[in-house]
């Protein structure tokens, strides 16, 4: 018996995980831009900042997937402490809609839904037929895990021994309601998932194995358990990251504590708005009306804690700056810390070409440093290192941006994301190569400057560096495009890459005249044709972008 209880519980949460998986994964390809454009309203107006946190997780169904991607961007630098904060309050809200889908009716629609989603899902051929048919999949799949767990507890409620256990957590006094809180707590840590627990909450309540204040207590410690998501995603990110999610454990477990003050006043309140005694018992053992109570309390203590809070964001964010100071040094903002394991595609690929024009910027830099090298006519060792340490930088954003959109093409794609993710992999890549030819074209030039036999003349310095500026307005241009998918932009585009060309063989045949005529040595005409042959590399590659983002977008392909 006990057995057959274990593999049908364990089987029920499994139904139950797949279907909040699968509702994850599908509202967030159909809102994916909504997700984008909702992280893009986001200012320092802390109202909007929460609302924003409801209405992403309402949509990805997940607080902990929304405070990761808050750590991420804070991490990142593209968030504000106190924007997070807000976002985090705002998530508080969002996940709450999570117990009202799993309070109706518990099994009554599971087949039903899958019966009408599985099969639109398995042959339609438009995506968002698919994506819709495989919510009410996904709903069809939590509701039946959960009749599937409800039906497995049953037969706790005569259990001697599990009735026995039950005194100790019945929250009739102090102690129990804590010991409840750290239950409910220590168990969403182990899942990692509150709305699983909330979910097996709700089964063993409706059940009738649990009162309804025993289960209001468990979740209370399931708000408290869920914050260990977004502090193991803040391991090993920046000062501010850390802070973020700090921020959300102590807003929580505050929360939670002032709550158990007044818990049984709560408990009072929860049943006097909510029509039906909660622990009312139906003719076959179950409690009805349990399952709304637990929903209505999990809504009212979030929304409440999180308005009263709102203030107050100013105060939080100090305190987490006061128990978590700057390290020593300067902190690289990073991307491989963005939560790539939860992240939203749509999001992922939105901060994915921020970190692309933070590339963008790193190669100009490089670029205008290369420049001023090879007008030098002695050498400056300082400037070289300049070079070759941004080099290394963009080494490091090449692999990160990689690994990152690797890890979002893990995640369900609609095709133009997908086809997003290999132009972002590719853009990125040619970037580290562009990098590469332009510490080899400063290299190059130190040679000629320590070298009398390779040294190139005035002329030809100046010609080098003409045609270097060219490239580095080049690459400017492309940077544009890569945000504003303009045909006609594409068409120039194309047309300066063969103008370039052009310039490239203007100047050899210049310097060619020039070495006939004896005003520069074969080596150094040998290293000014090297020196040709690297910078219209940097333009070749500074193409294969044009092209890249020409593959990722359909605008451009119509009009190519």
């Amino acid at each position: 018996m006990d057995f057959k209880m274990a593999y049908t519980v364990l089987g029920g949460l499994g139904l139950f995980f797949l279907g909040m998986k699968f509702l994850s994964e599908s509202l967030q390809a159909i809102a994916g831009d909504m997700i984008r454009k909702i992280i893009n309203w986001l200012t320092t107006n802390r109202v909007l900042a929460l609302l924003v946190g409801t209405l992403v997780t309402m949509i990805v169904q997940s607080s902990s997937v929304t405070t990761v991607m808050v750590v991420g961007m804070v991490n990142a630098g593209l968030m504000q402490l106190t924007q997070a904060i807000g976002v985090i309050f705002g998530a508080n809200i969002g996940t709450t809609i999570t117990g009202w889908i799993i309070a109706v009716k518990i099994g009554k629609y599971g087949l039903a839904f899958i019966g009408a989603g599985i099969l639109p899902m398995l042959f339609a051929k438009n995506e968002k037929v698919k994506g819709s048919a495989k919510v009410l999949l996904s709903l069809g799949l939590v509701f039946l895990g959960l009749q599937t767990m409800s039906g497995a507890f049953k037969p706790l409620r005569s259990d001697p021994e599990f009735i026995e256990m039950l005194h100790y957590f019945t929250a009739d006094n102090y102690l129990s309601v804590i010991g409840c809180v750290a239950v409910g707590c220590f168990l969403t840590m182990i899942i990692q998932s509150s709305s699983a627990m909330l979910g097996i909450t709700i089964a063993l309540a409706g059940s009738g194995v649990i009162s309804f204040q025993t289960g209001m207590a468990l979740v209370l410690g399931e708000n408290i358990g869920t914050t260990i998501t977004a502090l193991l995603a803040s391991v090993g990110t920046n000062t501010n990251a850390k802070r973020a999610a700090r921020a959300h454990a102590m807003f929580n477990v505050f929360g939670v504590f002032v709550m158990t003050l007044i818990f049984w006043h709560y408990v009072d309140f929860i049943e006097y708005v909510i029509p039906g005694a909660a622990n009312a018992v139906d003719a076959e053992g179950n409690k009805p009306n349990i399952a709304k109570h637990l929903a209505m309390g999990h809504t009212i203590f979030n929304v409440t804690a999180s308005i009263i809070f709102l203030p107050f964001i100013g105060y939080l964010a100090k305190t987490v700056i006061w128990l978590t100071p700057d390290k020593k040094g300067k902190e690289v903002e990073r991307l491989k810390s963005l939560g790539t394991t939860s992240q939203a595609p749509a999001l992922g690929l939105d901060q994915t070409e921020k970190e692309l024009y933070v590339m963008f910027d790193k190669l100009q830099d490089q670029m205008a440093k290369a420049k001023s090298y090879i007008g030098l006519e002695m050498d400056e060792p300082k400037l070289l290192d300049d070079i070759s340490r941004i080099e290394d930088e963009i080494d490091i954003d090449q692999k990160d941006v990689t690994l990152f959109v690797c890890n979002l093409m893990t995640s369900p794609l609609t095709p133009e994301q997908s086809s997003k993710s290999y132009s972002y992999i590719r853009i990125a890549d040619e970037i580290e190569s562009i990098s590469d030819y332009i510490f080899l074209v400063a290299k190059h030039y130190s040679k000629t400057i320590s070298d009398k036999e390779r040294r190139i003349t005035g002329k030809a310095r100046e010609e080098i560096s003409e045609l270097f500026q060219t490239a580095l307005t080049y690459i400017d241009e492309v940077r544009t495009l890569l945000h504003d998918l303009n045909p006609a932009l594409l068409t120039e585009l194309r047309s300066k890459g063969k103008s370039f060309n052009q310039q490239a063989k203007r100047i050899r045949d210049d310097h060619l005249n020039r070495m006939k005529s004896g005003e520069c040595s074969p080596l150094g005409g040998l290293a000014f044709s090297d020196l040709v042959v690297l910078t219209r590399r940097i333009k070749n590659h500074t193409v294969n972008i044009i092209d890249a983002i020409e593959g990722s977008s359909s605008e451009l392909k119509d009009a190519g």
